[in-house]
């Protein structure tokens, strides 16, 4: 690249470049940076040690070996659609929930150090974003945004996407990223792990230019840590009601306002759930690979602590923090918090716990459609057809893949991946598994993909349509073979498992269209089930109720009032069962006597408008309007407006960025 070309894509970026040598005018200094750090790179790659950083070098080597990026080869940030961010925000919607409070209280630690605050879903696409909007051109540009995509593959070395690719928390630091545009840039980023121990998200906070000392960022590595282990608490809390919930810390005065780690446990004593850190002293504890939750979750709770389920139930507030000691098989001694599962308010389970209701029990209620469908399971569960399941997002598809699983009756797991949501440089990898030394970055021994951990059982192809097209083929030759081939392998492996498939996209279209192989399509769609939007249900009363009481708190059940059920039985529900999930949770919220009314659920119930040309609702124009109003009577004072509406000024940014009003309004 010529010393112009480099300047222009350095300025490209709003910022300018941070290596310098002495003369030759700027053109020449960002020429000798740029040149600098390429020769690193190429150091690098030929196995010299330059003091990088054992994580920036194995991610420079991805780059270059796996994902054959050109570091001479300046890219510009890159902001997906407005569609696919839409896409990728509603698959992110309930961590985002539940993470909020804890986004909004980091951001404001940080904010007057200039930090804005990134969170990215697994893809490495930014679903969430707080940031200084009098700093939006240059944050936009330098891919500091809402909708910008940070995985390896795409960004090259980056917080975000080594931090994806490590599953450690981390700082990449100026010139450890691997793109010569990304040089000013410092940031830091922690994975956030979902209840069953797989990465689900990146919280990243990133300043446009910092201090020259990395090692300035150690504060923000620890605010990102400690804000990530309180999300992954509040998650597994929500999502482990009826479950027994163990939660530790090395100190007993920490352990009721600060726990470093949780795991639930079911009434039989086995492991259902846990945060990172609970990942990490199980696997501690029994010699077991972190990286592989699935040999914790399932497991006897008495495999890893020398403690029975009893005595591990009995360590709740009712003794003192110094107390409730507990020991680890590994000889760590800790302290622990048991905190009792809720009491169901009826003797139906929830249709996302499933542990007491017989499989078809849990498909929905007693109209003729469902009928219909349950008959077509019966038949269809046992044999080893191919079912593909199809239908809008968040219509439950998973949900029938599991009721499919189990009532099949085949002795092997239930192993779901989301074709969606893995890098496409990795599907193969992950789907087929690896050998030793297969690619830079792999484990010693190699890892097991996911279809040998379906073996025996069922394997759940999720978002099927967004499979790359290489990734096709290889998975055409394990249906139509029945063997597997890990990458690097020589020597395929027999196996055998059931494949349900699910997509919200129509394949047929696809194939038409040349995107998605027909000879595949044939071997997923044996036998073929739709699931119906949720507007088009008859049995919506009946979800209704399942969902009350799976919100309903011990003792109390929670119902709704006439005018409330009329309403939430009149909305059409373009998000489904999701939707529909999220709007009880929300209303349950605001409400202690269990008694929902009109006004505790969310205004798009209250005040339904159908979508204008543009894309605004008329609810949406109201809230514009009410906004306005504020801003011109505080004089466009934005801290005056946000304390008028008793909101915090962060929170009045996003709603002005949102519905399109600057600060000079």
């Amino acid at each position: 690249m010529r010393a112009d070309e480099a300047l222009g894509a350095a300025r490209h970026c709003g910022y300018a470049p941070v290596l310098r040598i002495t003369g030759g005018g700027p053109q020449a200094d960002v020429f000798m940076g740029f040149r600098d750090h390429i020769k690193e790179i190429e150091r690098v790659w030929q196995g010299s040690n330059t003091g990088r950083d054992a994580i920036v070098v194995e991610s420079w080597r991805r780059c270059l070996d796996t994902y054959q990026l050109d570091p001479t080869r300046a890219q510009e940030a890159v902001i997906v659609s407005e569609r696919q961010l839409r896409e990728h925000r509603q698959q992110a919607e309930d961590l985002v929930h539940i993470a909020r409070s804890g986004l909004e209280k980091l951001y404001r630690q940080v904010a007057e150090q200039n930090y804005v605050l990134l969170l990215s879903d697994r893809k490495g696409v930014t679903v969430e974003f707080l940031g200084d909007p009098s700093f939006n051109n240059n944050l936009r540009k330098a891919g500091l945004y809402l909708g910008s995509e940070w995985s390896e593959p795409r960004a090259g070395t980056c917080a975000v996407g080594a931090c994806i690719a490590t599953g450690e928390a981390l700082t990449i630091h100026q010139t450890d990223h691997f793109d010569i545009t990304h040089t000013p840039l410092s940031c830091t980023a922690a994975p956030i792990y979902d209840t069953k121990g797989e990465l689900t998200a990146v919280l990243d906070i990133s300043l446009l230019s910092s201090p020259i000392l990395k090692t300035s960022q150690n504060m923000a590595r620890h605010l990102v840590s400690s804000t990530v282990r309180r999300i992954e608490l509040a998650n597994l809390m929500a999502n482990s009601r009826h479950d027994l919930v163990l939660r530790f810390a090395g100190a007993p005065e920490f352990l009721d306002v600060d726990p470093e780690a949780a795991i639930s446990v079911d009434s039989s004593g086995r492991i259902t759930g846990m945060t990172h850190g609970g990942a990490r002293l199980l696997a501690g504890s029994g010699g077991i690979d972190w990286r592989m939750p699935e040999l914790l979750i399932g497991q006897p709770v008495t495999d890893f602590f020398e403690a029975d389920l009893d005595e591990l139930a009995s360590l709740t507030r009712a003794s003192l923090p110094q107390d409730r000691r507990i020991a680890v098989r590994d000889g760590t001694i800790l302290y622990a918090h048991a905190i009792e599962p809720q009491q169901r308010v009826s003797g139906v389970a929830l249709p996302r716990q499933g542990r007491t209701l017989p499989a078809m029990a849990r498909l929905g209620g007693q109209v003729p459609s469902l009928v219909n469908l349950r008959r077509k399971i019966e038949k269809l569960a046992p044999s080893r057809l191919p079912i593909l399941l199809q239908g809008q997002t968040g219509t439950g598809k998973e949900h029938l893949a599991r009721i499919v699983h189990d009532v099949s009756g085949v002795s092997g797991r239930f192993v779901a991946v989301n074709c969606a949501a893995i890098p496409e440089q990795l599907i193969e990898s992950e789907l087929f598994g690896y050998t030793a030394g297969a690619f830079t970055g792999a484990l010693a021994k190699g890892r097991k993909g996911l279809i040998e951990e379906a073996e025996g059982g069922t394997l759940f192809l999720d978002e099927i349509g967004d499979m790359p097209f290489a990734a096709q083929s290889r998975l055409l030759r394990v249906l139509a073979e029945g063997e597997v081939m890990p990458v690097g392998g020589s020597v395929a492996r027999k196996i055998a498992f059931r494949v349900v498939s699910a997509s919200h996209r129509p394949l047929a279209d696809m194939v038409a269209a040349g995107t998605f192989r027909q000879d595949l399509y044939y071997r997923l769609n044996a036998a073929v089930l739709q699931l119906p939007p949720l507007s088009e249900r008859e049995d919506l009363p009946w979800l209704l109720d399942r969902l009350l009481e799976k919100h309903s708190q011990p003792g109390q059940a929670l119902r709704l009032s006439a005018a409330a059920r009329m309403l939430m039985l009149a909305y059409r529900w373009p998000g489904n069962i999701r939707e529909l999930d999220n709007a009880v949770a929300f209303a349950a919220a605001l409400r202690d006597d269990g008694m929902i009314e009109v006004e505790d659920l969310p205004d798009h119930l209250v005040h339904p408008a159908s979508l204008a040309s543009d894309g605004c609702t008329e609810a949406g124009m109201r809230e514009e309007q009410d906004l306005r109003t504020v801003l011109a009577a505080c004089k466009g004072n934005v801290s005056e407006a946000a304390r008028r509406l008793g909101i915090d000024r962060t929170t009045m940014h996003r709603r002005m960025r949102r519905l399109g009003i600057d600060r000079h309004h």
